[in-house]
C-alpha cells in the first residue's frame, strides 16, 4: 500500500497549465483535483479538505487574492502557492500578506516546484502533529511526564497554554521532579519545535566559561581565544534555550541575561558588534528565588522577567496516587530494554513503593524500578529486589504502617486503602479538622473533601458526634 503524500487542488483557468501541473504532481505521487475558475475551486474546497492549493492570481470570475482570503478564512491550515504570469515583488508581497506560503511564476522549474511543495507539506504536517500532541498532552500527559493527580493535570494544562507563546517560563521544583522534561515538552509543542532546543547547566561552569559559552567570544578576547566562537544564544536562534538551575548564575552574568531578555541582543566577549537573536528562554530552579532576591544574590528585575509564567512541579510524596501509574510506565520501559516479559510487582513490594517518601522524586523511583527489573528472579518482583533505602524506610516506619496481607487483591484496591489510611492519619493528627488537614497536605480543601467522600470516610463518627 502506498503512503499518502498529500491532496492538492489546482485552480487555474488555463487548461494546458492545469493538465501540465496535474501530470507533474500525479507522477510525484500526489492526489490531485482541479478547477478552472474561482467558484468551482471554492466549491471543491467546501466539500473536501486539501493539504495544499496551487492558485492562479488572475481568474476569469475573481481575483486570486480574494480567493486566497477565502481559503485562509475558512481553512487556515491549508497551504497556498500562488501562480503568476510574471515575477512581481508587489504581487509576492500582497500574497504573503494575505497568508500565501509561496508563489511561482510561469514557466516554472519542475524540480524546484516539487521541492517547495514537499517542504510546505512537511511544515504543515509538523504543525498538525504539534496541535495533536498538545491535545494528547492535555488529556494524558507525555512519556516520562505522567500523572493522573489533580496537581499534575494542572501542570499539563499550563504546558498546553504556554507552549504556543514566546513567553519566558520559570519551572520550579525539587531535584528529580522532571523540570527539564517539562522544558523539552514546552519546546516540542511550540511553533519552534523544528528549531534548536539548547540546554545549559549553569551550575556546572565558572563565570568566565559560562559567559563565553552563552555569548561566544572574538579572537583574542582572552589568552586561549585563538578563534572567534559562536555562543549558545546564537546556536539557539529561532529556537529555545533552557537554563537549568538558574539560581546558580552569578550577579554579573544575571545583568547580561536580563539585557538579552529585554533587548534580544548581546555582544560576544571582547567584541563590539551587537548581535540580534530571537530566542525563547525557559529556566528551572530548585532554589527559592524570592529568598535569593531578598538576600541580594539574585536580581529582582531578572526574577520578574523570568517568572512571567511559573510552572511548579510537585514532589512525588505529594502526589502518591501517581506512583502506580509511573511504576507501570517504567516497568514497561525497562522490561523492553532488558528483554524481560510479564514482570509485575508483588502486593508487598508495591506497598513499600507507596510508603516510601521518594526524596529523589521521579528520578529515584525510575532507578528503583530499573534495578528491580534487572534483579528480578521470576515474573513476580518481590521486596528483595527493592533498594535498601526503600526497605530501610519500611523497617523504620511505625507499627501502624506495617503492611497488611494483600495476596489476591488488585493494585487499585491497595492504592485506595493506602490513600484512605493516609488521609485518616492526617485527619487524626489535625483533630479531624478538614481545613487543617488540607493545609498540611498542601492541597485545596475542596480536593480533600472530594477524596473523603469518594473513600467513604465518616468524619462525624471519628469526631464522636
Amino acid at each position: 500500500m502506498s503512503v499518502r503524500k498529500g491532496s492538492l487542488l489546482i485552480i487555474d483557468d488555463e487548461k494546458e497549465i492545469v493538465e501540465s501541473l496535474e501530470e507533474l504532481l500525479k507522477s510525484a505521487g500526489y492526489q490531485t483535483n482541479t478547477a478552472l475558475c474561482a467558484e468551482e475551486g471554492l466549491q471543491k474546497l467546501g466539500r473536501e479538505p486539501f493539504d495544499l492549493v496551487l492558485l492562479d492570481v488572475n481568474l476569469p470570475d475573481s481575483n486570486g487574492l480574494d480567493v486566497l482570503r477565502s481559503i485562509k478564512r475558512d481553512s487556515p491550515e491549508t497551504a497556498v502557492i500562488m501562480i503568476t504570469a510574471y515575477d512581481s515583488s508587489q504581487v509576492a508581497f500582497q500574497a504573503s500578506r494575505e497568508g500565501a506560503e509561496s508563489y511561482i511564476t510561469k514557466p516554472w522549474d519542475n524540480d524546484k516546484l516539487l521541492l517547495e511543495i514537499r517542504n510546505l507539506l512537511d511544515r504543515s504536517r509538523l504543525q498538525v502533529e504539534n496541535i495533536l500532541l498538545r491535545r494528547a498532552l492535555k488529556r494524558f500527559g507525555l512519556p516520562n511526564i505522567i500523572g493522573k493527580s489533580e496537581r499534575m493535570q494542572r501542570v499539563f494544562d499550563l504546558i498546553t497554554q504556554v507552549a504556543p507563546s514566546r513567553a519566558t517560563v520559570l519551572i520550579t521544583g525539587e531535584s528529580g521532579t522532571g523540570k527539564e522534561l517539562v522544558a523539552k515538552t514546552i519546546h516540542a509543542t511550540s511553533p519552534r519545535a523544528d528549531k534548536p532546543f539548547v540546554p545549559v547547566n549553569t551550575g556546572a561552569m565558572p563565570v568566565d566559561l559560562l559567559e563565553s559559552t552563552l555569548f561566544g567570544h572574538v579572537k583574542g578576547a582572552f589568552t586561549s581565544a585563538i578563534a572567534t566562537k559562536r555562543g549558545l544564544f546564537e546556536v539557539a536562534d529561532q529556537g529555545t534555550i533552557f537554563f537549568d538551575e538558574i539560581g546558580t548564575v552569578g550577579v554579573e552574568t544575571q545583568a547580561k541575561l536580563l539585557r538579552v531578555i529585554q533587548e534580544r541582543e548581546f555582544m560576544r566577549l571582547g567584541g563590539t558588534e551587537t548581535i540580534k537573536v530571537d530566542v525563547r528562554i525557559l529556566a528551572a530552579t530548585n532554589a527559592d528565588l524570592k529568598k535569593m532576591v531578598q538576600a541580594n544574590t539574585f536580581r529582582e528585575d531578572l526574577y520578574y522577567r523570568l517568572n512571567v509564567i511559573s510552572i511548579p512541579l510537585p514532589p512525588l510524596r505529594e502526589r502518591i496516587e501517581d506512583i502506580p501509574v509511573l511504576v507501570e510506565h517504567f516497568l514497561t520501559k525497562y522490561c523492553a530494554e532488558n528483554g524481560r516479559e510479564g514482570l509485575t510487582f508483588s502486593p508487598e513490594a508495591m506497598k513499600l513503593l507507596m510508603d516510601h517518601d521518594w526524596p529523589g522524586n521521579v528520578r529515584e523511583l525510575e532507578n528503583a524500578v530499573e534495578r528491580a527489573v534487572i534483579l528480578a528472579s521470576g515474573p513476580l518482583i518481590g521486596t528483595e529486589a527493592l533498594p535498601d533505602q526503600v526497605l530501610e524506610n519500611h523497617r523504620c516506619s511505625a507499627p501502624g504502617h506495617a503492611p497488611q496481607e494483600m495476596e489476591g487483591r488488585s493494585l487499585f484496591d491497595i492504592v485506595e486503602e493506602f490513600e484512605r489510611k493516609t488521609i485518616m492519619d492526617m485527619l487524626a493528627r489535625s483533630g479531624w479538622s478538614q481545613t487543617e488537614a488540607a493545609d498540611r497536605f498542601k492541597i485545596p480543601l475542596s480536593t480533600l473533601n472530594q477524596k473523603i467522600k469518594r473513600l467513604r470516610i465518616d468524619i462525624k463518627q471519628h469526631r464522636g458526634t
